[in-house]
């Protein structure tokens, strides 16, 4: 066959691309991606991801391997996660986000059959949920009650599940942990005043499932063992350390499982059968999942965990010493969110923005988190997200000095304000009249350029999502991510 360009020169091409991109590999990165530290895992992953490249997810009857991965995965979640229960079910999915919707459409659904109502039911999820429920709420039409968290734990407080459970509710989500502070909510309480309002509790273990069964002294139960708890998703490609993506959904019972599923005979062709929000989909993270679980088993996720474990008390006992700088909450796992000290004078304070900032310069990729104001007039701070993985041991020591040195650099700095006459014109703007030219052109006078790219401090552009009234501000965020993937 004559190819328009050699496949060795688009291979050199995409690997020239890829030196643009932040490291995956060697520690440096702390958000996105999770590094093991086991060479061979990656290529075991990738080799099985090749194996099952031509294969498609839509019909596992016509490739029954496709069922037999899956199976496994099933096992070993309901192994983990659910003490063994025979009862307990599941799908696999693309990821957490798909997981977290399907949790919530199977919860939609079921509430309607049962209660019969045209009304849009309730979800009712915390502060620190993950804005995959924001999302699943937009898409599938239910009302969204976000709740307070603490300001001091972060975490979801019962009292004020209770206050809101009404028959209108058709889930509720903690999260074990939350992605911004590594918060671990009271799932047994909740789980409690859920079941005895029969309203089913999703436990979202995306990021914590493959850690938190081996963290070392935690004694709190948080899954699918837990009386109340009715369903619960986790990623593998987190913790589970295959490529994106792959996650699971488990659920103790299986009317609520085959509620998400999609089926339809009401056309022409084939009978059409979906328990994922796909069709056609690719078995490659599937099949890379399950070639890792089925090497690490049980024991080599605790043996992952060990490192992580003793790595994270490292940080946070560098981050203790460091003037200026806190840890939110007493968080549970390997994330941690990094706060100013306002405790110490202003000239000794460090904002985490700036910090995040001067550390990436010195090659270190941290996440810089916005100031979040909660319904209750409450001030989750502005923080800096650290995700730790089992291969941040090994590099610790240069993570810690190079975190000390950049709050040395900008101990006493302010933090990043977002231009007064912007926020003020941004106030007056009807988000209705944010036209692509507009938003553009409201984009040019903050001073960002989409196909630059991020190329200016953080602190700046997080500064402005602070500012700016969340429906322009989100507005705006879309145009800037739509014009820099524009052609």
């Amino acid at each position: 066959m004559q190819f328009r360009n050699d496949p060795a020169d688009v291979l050199a091409r995409l690997d020239a691309l890829r030196a643009a991109d932040a490291p995956t590999s060697g520690g440096r990165l702390l958000s996105y991606v999770y590094d093991p530290g086991v060479a061979e895992l990656a290529e075991l992953a990738g080799a099985a991801a090749l194996r099952a490249q031509s294969l498609n997810g839509l019909d596992p009857t016509t490739f029954p391997s496709i069922a037999a991965m899956e199976r496994d995965l099933v096992e070993l979640g309901r192994g983990v996660l659910a003490g063994g229960d025979p009862d307990v079910v599941g799908s696999v999915t693309s990821g957490g986000t798909e997981s977290c919707m399907l949790a919530v459409k199977s919860a939609r659904d079921t509430w309607r059959r049962r209660t019969g109502a045209e009304h849009r039911p309730t979800l009712l999820i915390g502060a620190t949920a993950h804005a995959a429920f924001h999302k699943a709420a937009q898409h599938l039409d239910l009302r969204l009650e976000v709740l307070p968290v603490d300001p001091v734990t972060a975490r979801l407080r019962p009292s004020d599940v209770a206050a809101a459970l009404s028959p209108d509710v058709a889930l509720v989500v903690a999260s074990t942990p939350s992605y911004a502070h590594g918060a671990l909510d009271p799932v047994e309480q909740i789980a409690e005043l859920c079941a005895a309002q029969d309203v089913p509790l999703h436990v979202d273990g995306c990021i914590g499932g493959w850690v938190l069964p081996w963290w070392p002294g935690l004694t709190r139960r948080w899954d699918l063992t837990v009386p109340g708890v009715s369903s619960l998703s986790v990623d593998l490609h987190k913790y589970g350390y295959a490529p994106k993506g792959v996650s699971l959904l488990l659920y103790r019972d299986r009317d609520r499982h085959r509620a998400h599923w999609f089926a339809t005979t009401s056309w022409p062709g084939y009978s059409v059968v979906n328990p994922t929000l796909l069709g056609s989909r690719s078995v490659m993270p599937i099949a890379a999942g399950w070639a890792v679980t089925q090497a690490l088993g049980e024991e080599g996720f605790a043996a992952l965990v060990a490192p992580m474990a003793r790595a994270t008390e490292r940080i946070r006992g560098a981050i203790a010493g460091i003037v200026g700088l806190r840890v939110v909450g007493d968080p549970v796992g390997p994330l941690l969110a990094i706060a100013t000290d306002e405790s110490v004078s202003p000239e000794r304070r460090v904002d985490p923005h700036r910090w995040s900032d001067a550390a990436g310069d010195d090659g270190w990729a941290l996440q810089p988190q916005p100031r979040y104001t909660q319904s209750d007039g409450t001030v989750l701070p502005r923080t800096t997200h650290l995700t730790i993985t089992p291969v941040t041991e090994r590099v610790v020591d240069d993570l810690i000095a190079a975190l000390q040195k950049a709050a040395d650099r900008t101990r006493g700095v302010p933090g990043a304000d977002a231009p007064a006459d912007l926020v003020a014109a941004a106030a007056q703007i009807d988000p209705a009249d944010l036209t692509s030219e507009v938003s553009a052109a409201v984009l040019g006078l903050a001073g960002l350029d989409p196909k630059a790219g991020l190329t200016g401090p953080q602190a700046d552009v997080l500064a402005l999502v602070e500012a700016l009234p969340a429906p322009v501000g989100e507005r705006l965020l879309i145009e800037f991510l739509a014009r820099f993937l524009e052609p």
